[in-house]
């Protein structure tokens, strides 16, 4: 079983970025995270408007169900709530090694 990680970048305008987080953390990564295909999301800010959500997707296999089922959507709800004013890159990044500060548990 791989592991896979999904990414997503997002850069908002300064206007909509109290509005974006909000949706983001009460809503929209909820939603992804109702759909079963992942394991567990990250929410980050390098700077004020520019955001990374990170999926640890289960497997290939659950990614890729999600992308064919569920994406166009919640994709849609995103654009519906928001139709103008932030950017999206979306990645799919393979899972080389996974490593843990806690010696114990590897």
């Amino acid at each position: 079983m791989s592991q896979v990680t999904y990414e997503i970048t997002a850069l908002v305008k300064p206007r909509l970025v109290a509005e974006y987080e909000e949706f983001m953390a009460n809503r929209h990564i909820p939603d992804l995270m109702a759909t079963g295909a992942f394991a567990s999301a990250t929410f980050s800010r390098s700077s004020p408007g520019r955001y990374r959500i990170r999926y640890e997707a289960i497997d290939r296999e659950h990614l890729d169900g999600y992308l064919k089922n569920d994406a166009d959507s919640l994709r849609a709800h995103v654009a519906a709530v928001f139709p103008s004013g932030i950017e999206f890159a979306r990645e799919e990044w393979d899972v080389i090694a996974v490593f843990d500060s806690n010696p114990s548990s590897q």
